[in-house]
């Protein structure tokens, strides 16, 4: 065994993707695969979703779109933050579709494109509330908007191939907000295609959206979190997402120690009787989160054996004492979906389920299995 792995499992993957195609009334996927497939390994991810017929993909940055060209991805890929003036001539030469929100970044792709001789893919990105990037497509704004879209689209080498919005609070059905959003986009949609611009494709519903609002869904449809498992509200559990990442590794000592005896930094832990004490050969240098210190806890042999003392940067302790088998060598479940789940690791500490996948360091290994 190797000291510590993370095993991403591509049936459960599959697993999900039949789930969201079945919530979806058959509009097309974009998978969202930034941030490395949310720590799952883009360059592995995306040709086991594509195996799930999926042909769209989002990412976040201009270097996470090449890195996908370079592993062989052929598909369109929307970048869906800001990329630098400096870089567009490496958009237009990747072939990346980049989300655009001002007249200026379009002209300039525009050029490049020019240079080249070909029609360079963009996506409208529409800001209907979320106050982040984006045409303002609603109030005062709309107007202004309205004419610089026009303006690009009548640029010689931009071709927009669709037009989208982000909600700010989709997952709040009393809020009442992201209603106002879609109302907004479809309103600045419809002014915008009447003011003779073509849009050949909408596309609103993020994750919660996908699950909770499903009369918000358009042309196409942009899971993120879904695809990997990832839920954060326990209402979601009913849907039987799998978690597509799990985390091993081994106990490498098993020792007694008498009453009284303190572990590990700060001696933040006193044992108030005779333990067993089983330590691991990894820690927050790996991305195993220093908040679980004498708060998470780990499986073994399919028993809890709570966390003891501070996690250290690459070794943390546990206690065995209810565990008599465990020995040197044997397998320890840090994240297995069931016992240990992503959900139950980030709701012990306070955080994000994305947080804890994207907080395991480059020094743990993938393995990936069918």
């Amino acid at each position: 065994m190797k000291r510590t792995t993370c095993t991403i499992h591509l049936d459960n993957l599959k697993h999900n993707v039949e789930i969201i195609k079945g919530l979806t009334k058959g509009s097309e996927i974009i998978a969202i695969i930034k941030a490395d497939a949310y720590g799952h390994g883009a360059a592995k991810i995306y040709p086991a979703l594509k195996e799930c017929g999926i042909e769209n993909f989002a990412i976040a940055t201009l270097s996470e779109g090449i890195e996908l060209r370079e592993a062989g991805l052929k598909d369109p890929v929307i970048v869906l933050v800001d990329t630098q003036d400096d870089d567009l001539k490496k958009l237009v030469d990747y072939n990346l579709t980049q989300a655009v929100f001002s007249l200026d970044t379009a002209e300039k792709i525009n050029e490049y494109a020019k240079e080249k001789g070909v029609k360079q893919p963009v996506a409208l990105k529409l800001d209907t509330g979320m106050s982040r990037v984006g045409f303002q497509v609603y109030g005062d704004y709309l107007e202004k908007s309205i004419e610089d879209i026009k303006a690009l689209s009548e640029l010689s080498n931009i071709e927009i191939t669709s037009a989208f919005t982000h909600f700010a609070n989709a997952d709040d059905l009393e809020d009442g907000f992201s209603d106002i959003q879609f109302e907004r986009f479809k309103t600045g949609v419809e002014k915008i295609r009447e003011a003779g611009v073509t849009i050949p494709k909408l596309h609103v519903s993020n994750t919660p959206s996908i699950l909770l609002h499903p009369e918000y869904q358009l042309d196409m449809v942009r899971p993120g979190d879904i695809l990997y498992g990832l839920l954060d509200l326990k209402q979601w559990e009913k849907y039987n997402f799998k978690e597509v990442m799990t985390w091993e590794t081994y106990i490498d000592l098993v020792k007694e120690i008498p009453e009284g005896a303190t572990v590990g930094y700060g001696r933040t832990y006193k044992a108030e009787g005779v333990r067993r004490i089983a330590s691991l050969p990894l820690g927050f240098a790996d991305g195993y989160s220093r908040a679980l210190s004498n708060k998470g806890y780990v499986v073994i042999h399919g028993k809890i054996a709570p966390i003891v003392g501070r996690v250290c940067m690459d070794q943390f302790m546990v206690d065995v004492t209810d565990i008599p088998e465990a020995k040197r060598g044997d397998e320890v479940k840090l994240l297995d979906g069931d016992m240990i789940s992503i959900y139950k690791m980030a709701e012990l500490i306070g955080r994000d389920v994305d947080e804890i996948v994207l907080g395991v360091s480059k020094r743990v290994p993938k393995v990936y299995v069918k």
